[in-house]
């Protein structure tokens, strides 16, 4: 039989005559889009057969919008039936492998998919945030007549880069002048649904720690001489540089750092411009500015990282492999806690003491939430925390307070000058690591720059309640809701956080998680003073497996009430949270796939842990009574917090039947066993 003849040529001529009957200026595979960005990402994003470079799209143009919006068009021609797309189980564009890793056979067949892929460069290497893949293949039916199908998907980082369908289209029509606004209104449209999210942020949170994890074993093994801290400042700056402001600062490239041995433009005189020029469209306070540039500046300009040596810089050889790892990821919009998986990767670079190691552990983002939800976080909260370490906590107030604002606020106008404010006056961290700190600045920056507030200090005795920046600097901060994963090697396990905190709060509430013995005795004394003043209305036993890899501590989350001394009538909700839904195992161990799995109905029991510490019993459902249960504590020993559901001894019906069927078949086992005795010494005396 003879092989199949591809119909790409005429495919691709039937679709370019499309785009020059339009007046389109489009540019076909070898030419220049025009555009130095688009092109250098093509060029330095790895090919569609995993190589390095080299990314051709058949078709490329730049559209423009009616508002100014400028949009990339990547066009990819195939020529079979059924070449069109391919798609994995979960309806998304299957670019990826179940192991994470480039699906180079399905980029390389499929139109769509390899039009995905150079999105994906794009989105990787410059500012353009919304990009549109379009996907064409035909064949000749029995009377040899050419037919086409067209996908046409929109790239963006709302999307995760994953992509979504616009629409249904068979022509090319859609980008002419009089059409391609209304074509951008139905773009604008797309969003995606929570479990669409959920789903995507769980495969990329797995190719981010395979990425981190790759990025820390490369700059261990091959640069040698970065000092712990030095290699936090120099992945902070390179990703400040890289982020980009769309019309404001063009993202630093990978080849404009020339390593020059010129006073001036070193290549870190340049990504230092590059930070500086991010930090001053962000319009973050002088004095903060000062803070970062002064902490980055003393790795970034040092001799060592400068020097050239066979025409190269350790800082650009670095600074190339952060965005060759790492770029995708922090360019998309993600609402997870990226630095503070950075963190969490990077910490072991940091030299801690093993006591430290053991202190300084990540949050899981769903716990940060759960945290959030428990301090009833709105949109009108004052949310502070006074250990941040990468702002995964603020993170999560962030994103519920936003949450709460979009669902309230009805004006266009208010919501943006609300979500504005939540950001620069409503959340205030702690953190007295500089090394740490700087993360936790980037995470905020990265999470839509929330990081006004985040100070540099201690918050047991550098700390007197105030803003620390901007025009609200020395204004006492009126915090509403207090967030807090402490140091465990602190006083009281941590709880003198919680003491200082809640002191200098007049109302709202508290969430913290901590170790259990904080209150089973290690804390009481710490523990009566804050119930002299706050109510603690929960007390919640955490998963002994919570943080899996890096800690084994039996944790607790408690709730307070704030400003209203604990009444020793009071009734606190203990619940037993042992089993939350999620099955963890050790990342060492398993595969990452395995890290954790929702194995039993984990979103409904989070959701029904907050109904419960909030509207008692009555919204008891999954939980049974010996995982919820209330009781009063004694106000004044501040080591009974930690109860569990008491268990009823007296003896049932059920329990005396059972027992005596248990005595009933014991005896009659005895008497068979007798028989059988007596008959085997009969037979022996015969």
């Amino acid at each position: 039989m003879a092989k199949l003849q591809s119909v790409e040529p005429q495919i691709a001529d039937l679709a370019n005559g499309w785009l020059k009957s339009y007046g389109l200026d489009y540019k076909l595979e070898q030419e220049s889009t025009g555009n130095s960005q688009i092109d250098n990402a093509l060029n330095e994003y790895y090919s569609k057969n995993g190589g390095q470079g080299g990314n051709r799209p058949d078709a490329k143009l730049l559209l423009e919008d009616k508002w100014g919006g400028v949009y990339p068009i990547l066009i990819e021609y195939k020529g079979y039936k059924d070449k069109l797309i391919k798609l994995d189980d979960k309806n998304q564009v299957a670019n990826k492998t179940d192991k994470n890793e480039p699906d180079f056979k399905n980029i390389n067949s499929y139109a769509l998919n390899g039009a995905v892929h150079y999105a994906n460069a794009i989105l990787h290497y410059t500012n353009y945030e919304d990009i549109i893949s379009i996907g064409m293949t035909g064949y000749k039916d029995d009377f040899g007549a050419l037919k086409h199908e067209i996908a046409v998907y929109l790239v963006s980082k709302s999307n995760f880069g994953i992509g979504q369908e616009v629409g249904k289209f068979s022509d090319f029509s859609f980008l002419k002048k009089e059409n391609f606004n209304d074509f951008i209104d139905k773009v604008k449209e797309l969003s995606l649904s929570d479990e669409e999210k959920a789903q995507i942020k769980e495969k990329l949170d797995l190719e981010i720690a395979t990425s981190l994890t790759k990025l820390n074993n490369d700059i261990y093994k091959n640069e040698s001489g970065l000092g712990e801290n030095d290699r936090v400042y120099l992945v902070t700056a390179s990703i400040i540089a890289t982020i980009g402001i769309p019309k404001a600062v063009k993202p630093l490239e990978k080849a404009e750092l020339k390593s020059l041995d010129e006073d001036g433009n070193r290549d870190g005189d340049i990504l230092m411009r590059k930070v500086k020029a991010f930090l001053n469209k962000k319009a973050i306070p002088d004095d903060k500015k000062t803070l970062i540039t002064r902490t980055l500046e003393n790795t970034i300009l040092s001799e060592n990282l400068n020097r050239v040596i066979n025409g190269e810089t350790q800082l650009k050889r670095v600074f190339s492999k952060i965005v060759d790892d790492l770029g995708i990821y922090y360019k998309t919009d993600l609402s997870t806690d990226f630095t503070g998986k950075l963190f969490n990767e990077m910490y072991s670079w940091l030299g801690f003491s093993q006591d430290k190691l053991n202190d300084v552990v990540l949050t899981p983002s769903y716990v940060a939430t759960l945290l959030a939800k428990l301090a009833r976080v709105n949109k009108d909260s004052f949310v502070w925390d006074f250990a941040t370490g990468s702002a995964g906590l603020l993170v999560a107030a962030m994103n519920e307070m936003i949450k709460d604002a979009k669902n309230e606020i009805k004006s266009s106008d208010e919501l943006r000058i609300k979500i504005a404010n939540i950001k620069a006056k409503q959340l205030l961290g702690l953190e007295i690591l500089p090394s740490v700190y700087m993360l936790a600045i980037l995470n905020m920056i990265l999470m839509g720059d929330g990081s006004s507030n985040i100070l540099n200090k201690d918050s047991l005795t550098d700390f007197s309640g105030n803003y620390g920046f901007g025009v609200n600097d020395g204004v006492e901060f009126p915090a509403t809701a207090f967030i807090l994963n402490p140091p465990y090697s602190a006083a009281g396990c941590g709880m003198v956080f919680v003491q200082k905190a809640l002191k200098m709060m007049k109302n709202g509430y508290a969430a913290i998680i901590i170790q259990g013995s904080a209150g089973s005795g290690k804390a009481s004394e710490y523990n009566k003073k804050i119930l002299e003043q706050n109510t603690l209305i929960a007390s919640i036993k955490m998963p002994i497996d919570l943080f899996i890899g890096k800690s084994s501590v039996q944790t607790y989350i408690y709730v307070f009430r704030i400003g209203e001394k604990h009444n020793k009538d009071e009734m606190v909700k203990f619940i037993d949270f042992s089993n939350d839904g999620y099955t963890r195992a050790n990342r060492k161990k398993a595969k990452a796939s395995l890290n954790l799995r929702d194995t039993g109905d984990a979103k409904a029991r989070y959701d029904e842990l907050v109904n419960l510490v909030r509207f008692s019993k009555s919204k008891l459902n999954i939980f049974t009574d010996k995982e919820y249960h209330e009781e009063t504590i004694d106000p004044n020993s501040g080591s009974d917090w930690n109860k569990c559901a008491p268990i009823d001894t007296t003896p049932t019906l059920n329990d005396f039947k059972k027992c005596v069927s248990d005595y009933l078949a014991w005896e009659v086992a005895q008497i068979i066993k007798n028989e059988k005795t007596q008959n085997l010494n009969q037979k022996e005396l015969l």
